[in-house]
């Protein structure tokens, strides 16, 4: 089995820690990963750890939203780095919308303005219609479709929504309107993204563990590894009726297609 692993947090593992997974990959049929940034010294890191591994780690350079809001300056320098960089990005990410934050702060009483998250996510997806790049994005439930709609002003056909959850109304425009999305480790105990997988469409969906964010279920109290991509594969073909090797060779070409990568 080959696979990659679609979208893994690689500047946020320790050094040493992330040095030995990317030393032990290859060996565990893993072709690489899709390294997203969250802030402009991330991307600055992720960006180094390309060059130091051309062929397994393909950077994704963008502003995580689930973080206070840079200033314009700061902005102004993301974006100008952005440019400076894109030819060496397979995509801008990790780029979207503060779900979690804003309804944390709602279920506490606190008002949240998103206006300013939406002028931001704004500016990161005319900046990747701009570049010709795909868009790695995180937006869920309602925020989904907010997404959706920017996406067509701006005009992207590509993007990734990683560890998607929606609505049945959602989840059908996506389809619809040929959103990828991408399953991590816990397509194996819930249920909610089971039934997502069972209904998605295949030539649609990638695989991935957005690591080092830990999991629940048979990964309880372990380290998350690009490897558990493989269990995501394992689940997903399992779900769809398919063979280990069928579900690894369609995904894996699903995310070199999507990515623009090489064989």
């Amino acid at each position: 089995m080959r696979y990659y692993d679609a979208h893994l947090h690689l500047d946020d593992y320790p050094e040493a820690e992330r040095e030995r997974m990317l030393h032990d990959l290859p060996g565990l049929g893993c072709a690489g990963v899709i390294a997203v940034s969250k802030h402009l010294a991330s991307c600055r890191t992720t960006r180094e750890l390309a060059l130091r591994h051309p062929e397994l780690v393909h950077p994704a350079y963008g502003f995580h939203p689930e973080q206070p809001l840079p200033g314009e300056e700061e902005t102004e320098e993301l974006l100008a780095w952005i440019r400076r960089h894109a030819e060496e990005c397979v995509a801008i990410g990790e780029i979207g919308l503060p779900y979690y934050t804003r309804t944390e702060a709602e279920r506490r009483g606190e008002a949240f303005d998103q206006a300013p998250y939406l002028r931001l996510l704004d500016r990161l997806l005319a900046l990747a219609a701009e570049l010709g790049k795909p868009v790695v994005l995180h937006a869920v439930y309602e925020d989904a479709e907010v997404a959706c709609d920017l996406l067509n002003r701006h005009g992207i056909r590509r993007a990734h929504f990683h560890w998607f959850k929606g609505t049945p109304s959602t989840v059908d425009r996506m389809i619809a309107e040929g959103r990828t999305i991408s399953f991590t480790p816990d397509l194996l105990y819930e249920e909610e993204i089971r039934q997502l997988a069972a209904r998605y469409p295949a030539e649609l969906t990638l695989a991935e563990t957005d690591g080092p964010w830990p999991f629940e279920g048979p990964f309880a109290g372990r380290p998350t590894h690009p490897a558990m991509a493989a269990d995501v594969i394992h689940a997903w073909a399992v779900i769809r009726g398919l063979s280990p090797e069928e579900a690894s060779s369609l995904l894996l070409a699903n995310t070199r297609r999507f990515y623009g990568l090489k064989d």
